[in-house]
């Protein structure tokens, strides 16, 4: 019993002596304006990393999911360029031998007509191949600084549009719209 009593005196004593101690109240200013520090270089800065290696613009601007995007675009393209090339140099050797006198084996079955559609077909997909792994590498730049210039973009939860659904008094219709509210 005397160590309850104890044990409840030594609360009460401790817990009271903070509240009728004397403090200092420091009161701060909350800055209501948010200074964000805007870096113009950055969109710069990830587009050349993206120029150098692809990617690295898209791991710059913390856009980790892309990466195999970009790799696989520019990858699958690299395959069909590669794997036309070599079908577009298979048939171009097969007539170029059959000409000299030559008969090989892998393309004996096509005449020199069917040679020289396979090869047309070949440098046309091999050439359309080489657009799309340029293409797909200057997408890889476009992306890359178009995603830091918008990381910077000041997003204010002041600011929303909200669908609306409102009556239209003539009609007696459900009219839909658009709110576009600014909060101060």
């Amino acid at each position: 019993m005397h160590k309850i009593i104890f044990i409840g005196l030594f609360l009460f004593i401790t817990g009271n002596t903070t509240v009728f101690a004397q403090t200092e109240a420091v009161l701060v200013a909350k800055d209501t304006l948010k200074s964000n520090n805007i870096d113009p270089l950055t969109p710069a800065k990830a587009a050349f990393y993206s120029a150098v290696l692809p990617g690295l613009g898209q791991a710059y601007n913390k856009k980790y999911w892309k990466i195999p995007l970009v790799y696989g675009a520019i990858g699958t393209s690299l395959y069909f360029y590669i794997d036309n090339n070599k079908k577009y140099h298979q048939y171009r050797d097969a007539y170029k031998s059959r000409l000299e006198g030559h008969v090989t084996d892998d393309l004996a079955f096509l005449d020199n007509n069917r040679l020289i559609a396979g090869q047309k077909f070949y440098q046309r997909n091999r050439d359309l191949s080489a657009l799309f792994v340029v293409a797909f590498y200057a997408l890889n730049i476009i992306d890359a600084n178009v995603d830091a210039a918008l990381i910077q973009f000041n997003v204010d939860e002041n600011l929303s549009i909200r669908p609306v659904l409102y009556p239209n008094d003539v009609t007696l219709k459900t009219n839909v719209g658009l709110t576009f509210n600014y909060n101060f």
